[in-house]
């Protein structure tokens, strides 16, 4: 087997996990080929936050301030109930003691970011578009990637020593080994936006309105003076726990008719949430799923990364800051192991855990288990004040508690 520097590695997948390999091995001196399905990269998507785990990753691979340039430094994270009463508020990023901010930004301006900064290090010869993973084969020589074109057309396959699957929520290299596994659905759909608003309380609040029982929305800008006149992008999202089990599909055209009244009563002096909605250049539809934890990510000279090993609840901003530190872990580890196979394993023993117990924390106790535990304490009614229902430490608790979890606790992220 080749040397770290000399190993043929191929990374399937050119989103956030995969670029963000490709650039941790290129800081190291170690080249990869990045397999996107895409015949084009382009700015798709909606709203993403980057917590200071995720920024730290991001700020190594030389690009927080393309990011900072592009997006909004959040303030503050703001608890609300369904009656647009305050329950909690804590400083975020650089305002709570970081050494870096959280940003809420354009996913498609950072899969962009991402993207103009690999063809800058690796160079467009080791970017693939237009190339979607069929299968892989391996033995003790290497392994063998199969790809179409877009038009269906079987492409040349390709042979390397090692194979990083980064192929998403619904990877075809996952599939080759757990071809019986379904994605895990508990009855919660989501609809998601973007409408050009005026600022939102400070203009930088991160909000969190409600709970999933009875109607939740996460609300937070992407983008600054959007239009000359002050006004942001906002990004949101609805949630719902429904009385059905029927899943929404994925990326499809939403429709106000589906959520709308949820939301029909929730004008506030600080917001009118039914005009947020109503003012959506688009509304898409998705279920809230992920998958069970799995027992292995490595099987010989493949493994599996980011979503495609780990898919998680939206929820807690978590997905992207885990495959950016999922990457910069092989990354290390195939510049200081002899063996890449053995890298690999060792990837996995590191990283697995971990992220199985934020999977089970994200649908348990996310960040707005806070709403949750407040409806349950008042039964779901207004309330004088929220220290008649709970005390702001044990609210605070709750949000810590979280943060060690996710690895992205003040202590934790002490550390370069």
């Amino acid at each position: 087997m080749n040397g770290a520097a000399t190993t043929k590695v191929a990374v399937v997948g050119g989103g956030i996990a995969g670029l963000g390999l490709a650039l941790s091995m290129a800081q190291r001196g170690m080249a990869c080929d990045v397999y996107e399905a895409v015949p084009e990269v382009r700015e798709l998507g909606v709203g993403i936050t980057l917590l200071p785990h995720a920024m730290r990753e991001l700020a190594a691979l030389g690009v927080q301030p393309q990011l900072e340039a592009v997006g909004i430094e959040n303030l503050e994270s703001v608890f609300f109930n369904r009656y647009g009463q305050f329950i909690y508020r804590e400083p975020r990023g650089r305002h709570a003691g970081y050494a870096v901010p959280e940003l809420g930004v354009h996913r498609g301006k950072l899969h962009r970011i991402l993207y103009e900064q690999a063809l800058t290090v690796l160079g467009p010869q080791h970017l693939h578009t237009g190339h979607r993973c069929a299968g892989v084969e391996q033995d003790v020589h290497g392994a063998t990637l199969h790809f179409t074109a877009p038009d269906g057309t079987r492409r040349t396959p390709v042979h390397v020593d090692i194979v990083i699957a980064c192929d998403g929520v619904q990877s075809t290299v996952r599939r080759q080994f757990y071809p019986d596994e379904t994605m895990a659905f508990a009855g919660i759909n989501t609809w998601r936006g973007v409408t050009r608003h005026t600022p939102i309380l400070t203009g930088k609040s991160y909000l969190r309105v409600g709970s999933i029982e009875t109607g939740k929305m996460v609300i937070y800008p992407i983008v600054d003076d959007v239009d000359g006149q002050g006004r942001q992008l906002v990004n949101w999202m609805a949630e719902i726990q429904g009385d059905s089990r029927s899943m929404n599909d994925w990326n499809q055209r939403g429709r106000l008719e589906d959520f709308g009244h949820i939301y029909k009563g929730w004008r506030f002096p600080w917001l009118d949430v039914p005009a947020l909605i109503a003012g959506a250049e688009q509304v898409l539809e998705y279920p809230m799923v992920d998958k069970d934890p799995v027992a292995q990510w490595t099987f010989g000279r493949v493994t599996l990364m980011g979503d495609a090993a780990h898919p998680m609840y939206p929820r807690g901003s978590n997905g992207s800051a885990q495959a950016l530190i999922d990457a910069r872990t092989l990354a290390e580890l195939l510049c200081t192991t002899a063996d890449p196979i053995a890298a690999l394993r060792d990837y996995e023993a590191q990283r697995l855990p971990a992220t199985a117990r934020i999977v089970q924390t994200n649908r348990t106790t996310p960040p707005d288990f806070i709403n949750t535990r407040v409806d349950e304490l008042s039964g779901g009614k207004p309330f004088r004040h929220i220290d008649d229902v709970i005390s702001q430490d044990e609210l605070r608790r709750i949000s810590e508690q979280y943060q060690r979890i996710a690895g992205f606790s003040r202590d934790a992220l002490k550390t370069p």
